[in-house]
């Protein structure tokens, strides 16, 4: 019985060492699959892509300025020796034409204005009675009353009453000259911009009382350098930028004539709106703005400003390369427009890009593409 059950012993041990040979030949396999697979590369990151697009972008040139009055004009005395009795306006009021600014003491003119007209009263009632005299005079020549002398005299004294007529109503002119610059009115209409007039003050012949902008104009005076001279003429459309954020739209009146040879740059002179000088307008006088000359508009081609990545100074984007892998170029950007920028070089317009999450992204890192879906919104 035992010698008939050793091959049967035999035959299963053999068995059970053909299957451990089979799984220890399989787990090695399995293994390295499994190590394979984990090798696998992952990508960096999810991103986005666009292709280069072409856009319609404003061509404008930078300038900064000072604002100033476009015209002043200076008030002054042409009284002597009145004393000042009234002022009637201050800084900042906005005054016609016309208006009276100041008044000076008119006494001392009123009394001199009497005499004259009374001086005045007296010439015509002599040249009144020397006329008379010559008219008879003059009756009397053929018949031999009256030497020729006589006659001569008569008329010379006729001639000399009317004379001081004259110079008396010159006189009474002068008078009331003086009377009439008592008053010291608005030369034009603008905006009181400075004020030395004060009352009880005894003002000489062209002392400056008031100084004012006519007709409330103010303008922007840029500087711009003499090369960028040859883009601008009569009429361009410039906006100005004041200190506290507003703009105004102005039109160039001239270009200086000269370019100053230390900062080579020349003064280009920008009217502003009547109304840019008013109390409450955004320009003051003397004030210092920047602005942008409007020169038209050309064809660029533009990328989202998500996919510029600035990196030591310098500008760069990721191309989306076949095996979506990504490679950093680097281009030159140029005018902006809302989110969009402009580049000049370094990018062909047909090549794709990475937007959404370029600025984590280093040279040759693999990446996950998805479709924007708040672009497609």
């Amino acid at each position: 019985m035992k010698t008939k059950l050793k091959p049967v012993a035999y035959i299963l041990a053999a068995a059970f060492a053909v299957a451990a040979a089979g799984i220890a030949a399989y787990a090695p396999a399995t293994q390295a699959a499994d190590e394979k697979k984990a090798e696998a590369p992952k990508a960096a990151l999810t991103v986005t892509t666009t292709k280069p697009s072409n856009a319609s972008l404003p061509i404008k040139l930078a300038a900064n300025g000072n604002v100033a009055a476009w015209q002043e004009a200076s008030v002054s005395s042409e009284s002597n020796g009145l004393r000042l009795t009234e002022v009637r306006v201050n800084v900042g009021d906005v005054v016609k034409a016309g208006d009276v600014l100041a008044v000076f003491s008119a006494e001392t003119v009123n009394a001199d204005l009497a005499q004259a007209q009374a001086a005045l009263h007296e010439a015509e009632a002599n040249a009144a009675d020397a006329a008379a005299n010559a008219a008879r005079a003059r009756t009397l020549q053929n018949s031999g009353a009256l030497s020729a002398q006589q006659i001569s005299q008569y008329n010379t004294a006729e001639q000399t009453a009317n004379a001081r007529i004259a110079s008396a109503k010159a006189a009474l002119a002068s008078q009331q000259l003086r009377l009439k610059y008592t008053k010291v009115v608005a030369p034009d209409s603008g905006v009181i911009s400075a004020r030395s007039a004060t009352v009880g003050a005894v003002s000489n012949p062209g002392t400056e009382l008031f100084r004012m902008i006519r007709q409330g104009r103010l303008e922007w005076r840029a500087e711009v350098v003499a090369a960028d001279l040859r883009n601008l003429k009569p009429g361009v459309t410039a906006v100005v930028k004041a200190a506290n954020g507003s703009e105004v739209t102005g039109k160039v009146r001239m270009i200086a004539p000269t370019v100053d040879p230390q900062t080579r740059s020349a003064l280009v002179y920008v009217d502003l709106p009547q109304n840019a000088g008013s109390k409450d307008a955004p320009f003051k006088a003397g004030m210092f703005a920047s602005g942008q000359f409007e020169l038209g508009a050309s064809s660029a081609m533009t990328v989202p400003q998500q996919a510029i990545v600035v990196r030591d100074g310098f500008s760069f984007v990721f191309r989306l390369n076949a095996d979506k892998h990504v490679s950093q170029i680097k281009v030159q950007p140029g005018r902006r427009l809302g989110d969009r920028i402009e580049v000049l070089g370094g990018l062909n317009a047909d090549t794709q890009i990475v937007v959404r999450g370029a600025g984590f992204l280093n040279d040759g890192d693999l990446v996950s593409v998805v479709a924007d879906t708040l672009a497609a919104k």
